[in-house]
């Protein structure tokens, strides 16, 4: 039983890290998302840049185990989006306005593959949690 406690401490700690780092990526996601339209603050400026979120696995000592943790966050070096708006005032001197390099189309696909695997971490938490009580339930018998 010693083993088996033991092994159920861990499968919670590793999904709990994999919730952890799926929330981050919705964060980044979310970001992108509400930024998609905005311009820079100044004419001929640079407007916001997609960000690229990454994940690293990592050994937890006291789990002897690899979890996943949130990386770096990445400027996506893509090009802008760029619109002739001669009449916008952050227009530059050829009446371009840079817009993000986000797509809607992509970030709501990666936030989707994001809840899927934030859903399966759940989904491990839960079924550990149902076999530890059901391991409780006939030790109880």
């Amino acid at each position: 039983m010693a083993n088996d406690s033991s092994d159920f401490a861990r499968s919670m700690a590793i999904a709990t890290s994999g919730l952890r780092a799926q929330a981050g990526r919705m964060r980044v996601i979310s970001e992108n998302i509400a930024n998609a339209d905005s311009t820079s603050q100044t004419a001929g400026g640079d407007p916001y840049r997609r960000k690229v979120p990454t994940f690293s696995s990592a050994l937890d000592r006291t789990l002897d185990a690899q979890v996943v943790t949130l990386g770096k966050i990445k400027p996506d070096q893509s090009n802008f989006r760029v619109k002739y708006e001669p009449s916008n005032p952050v227009a530059d001197a050829s009446g371009n306005v840079k817009y993000p390099n986000v797509n809607s189309v992509v970030e709501m696909t990666d936030m989707r593959d994001a809840q899927r695997s934030y859903e399966a971490n759940l989904n491990i938490i839960s079924a550990t949690r149902r076999m530890i009580q059901r391991t409780l339930d006939i030790l109880k018998s």
